[in-house]
């Protein structure tokens, strides 16, 4: 791990429950929304190969819908439809959480989790403007209902727009517990209220070396 990345982990671990968190400034917001325009432009051209190939996999590995469609929590505590490619069998047992070898993914949908191609669908809710491509983490509305009664400052993350990708995403393991999710709000607060375009550029940055190393889930 390298300095800059120790101090990443030691100042998202020490915020303190008392700091007041604020939403970006206007000119940090144009500059995210510009990055988010640019970024998701190139991503998709990049891609759709990928997706086309993707699509083809899912109906070849899993009988049902292509998306996977669920009600996410973003600005203001406000619900939206997020999308991704599904990865699991349908009608799978209920669970919240991942777990590792987890059998309700088929064999595909785990290199989609391994490479983050299931997350590419979401590139349609940047451009809607429900989501930033870098953000905090766009969780589930149940699990977000369970963690504001027992974390402190949870709904601080949603003064800001959730991502694709965020500091939290990169830098701390796939959640599977509320452990994780008050660990991994704290990378959030730290990300929202020292926001500047270098820190969007590392962790776009890595985000790619995530990829590249298969580090997904």
């Amino acid at each position: 791990m390298s300095i800059r990345a120790i101090q990443i982990h030691n100042k998202a671990r020490n915020i303190q429950n008392n700091t007041n968190t604020n939403s970006y400034s206007k000119f940090n917001y144009i500059q995210k929304k510009i990055i988010d325009f640019t970024i998701s432009t190139i991503l998709l051209l990049i891609t759709f190969p990928v997706i086309i190939y993707t699509i083809y996999r899912i109906k070849k590995e899993s009988s049902g819908s292509i998306f996977f469609k669920q009600q996410r929590v973003g600005l203001d505590g406000k619900s939206f439809t997020c999308y991704k490619f599904r990865s699991m069998y349908e009608d799978s047992k209920f669970n919240p959480y991942t777990q590792k070898n987890d059998r309700r993914i088929f064999p595909y949908g785990m290199t989609m989790r391994k490479y983050r191609i299931d997350e590419l669908p979401q590139i349609w809710n940047v451009f809607k403007g429900d989501m930033h491509i870098i953000g905090p983490r766009a969780e589930w509305d149940i699990l977000v209902r369970e963690y504001e009664k027992i974390i402190p400052k949870y709904k601080q993350r949603h003064l800001v727009k959730p991502g694709i990708t965020g500091l939290a995403q990169v830098y701390y393991h796939y959640g599977c517990n509320i452990n994780d999710a008050k660990k991994k709000l704290k990378y959030d607060l730290y990300y929202i209220r020292n926001w500047s375009l270098w820190l969007e550029i590392k962790v776009i940055v890595k985000t790619v070396i995530v990829i590249l190393k298969r580090e997904g889930v």
